[in-house]
């Protein structure tokens, strides 16, 4: 006889194939999308998939390798520790080419994102990610990052750990992106412990806007280029955000927190 915590880890495993199966459509309809607009065809979409992306999405796959492993990690019933968002609307803007370098690789840059969950300040490398870092300077001055909301949170503790809050999309949509995508950058020996910043991405060399925080030392290929450091004020912001849990139990999808960046500038030192 099956007992009842079998049934319902059956139960939460099925519901979790259905979710990875959702993922897989919305990657291949932002695929196909994404190809109509470079050839100017108007394609009829039937896909079927998941929560993943491409094109904007950037980043997705790094996630993927771990959400195809079902987790343990519980869904946190802990109340929104966050504030009410900013009034505003998100960004629709789009560009046809990565803008022209104007940052100066020997400058700081401090990035700050006022959300609605608190300010979290990242130091930025320009050195040796010269062209992201260029990209986001150019992105915040158009106040692209605005009212954007933080859309992704993975806490997986098991094979490998990882603990990411994903942003970086105007409308909090997987494919989100300015339009042009960036080739990476800084990757040798690169990890990924608490506090790095650094660009999601649906492969090689296809980096847009959307990035992910680490709130806890996490276990990933250097595949993702690390632009940046939280600083400890931004950590403790992080650290409530992902004390709220994530609104999913296989502990991949959006944060039980209700994080939206109101702000997004760059201060060059």
């Amino acid at each position: 006889m099956v007992s009842s915590e079998q049934r319902r880890k059956q139960l939460a495993r099925e519901k979790y194939e259905r979710y990875l199966q959702r993922k897989e459509a919305a990657r291949r309809r932002a695929r196909v999308r994404n190809t109509a607009i470079a050839i100017g065809v108007v394609l009829v979409l039937a896909a079927g998939g998941a929560y993943a992306a491409t094109g904007g999405l950037n980043g997705d796959e790094k996630k993927d390798e771990a959400a195809d492993k079902p987790s343990e990690a519980p869904t946190s019933k802990a109340p929104d520790p966050c504030d009410e968002p900013a009034k505003g609307k998100p960004s629709d803007k789009q560009w046809k080419k990565e803008p022209a370098m104007t940052v100066d690789k020997s400058a700081d840059y401090t990035m700050k994102l006022e959300t609605s969950c608190g300010d979290i300040p990242v130091e930025m490398d320009a050195d040796k990610a010269p062209h992201t870092v260029n990209s986001f300077n150019f992105l915040a001055g158009e106040k692209y990052f605005d009212h954007s909301p933080c859309h992704r949170m993975t806490a997986l503790p098991q094979p490998k750990p990882l603990y990411v809050l994903q942003c970086g999309s105007p409308k909090g949509s997987p494919a989100g992106g300015p339009g042009y995508e960036l080739d990476d950058e800084n990757l040798k020996g690169a990890e990924y412990p608490a506090g790095t910043v650094a660009m999601a991405n649906s492969g090689p060399d296809t980096g847009g806007s959307q990035f992910f925080l680490v709130y806890k030392d996490s276990a990933l290929p250097p595949n993702y280029t690390p632009f940046g450091k939280v600083t400890d004020s931004g950590m403790k912001v992080l650290e409530k955000i992902a004390g709220a849990g994530v609104a999913a139990p296989q502990g991949d999808g959006p944060p039980n927190a209700t994080v939206v960046i109101d702000k997004a500038t760059i201060r060059k030192s």
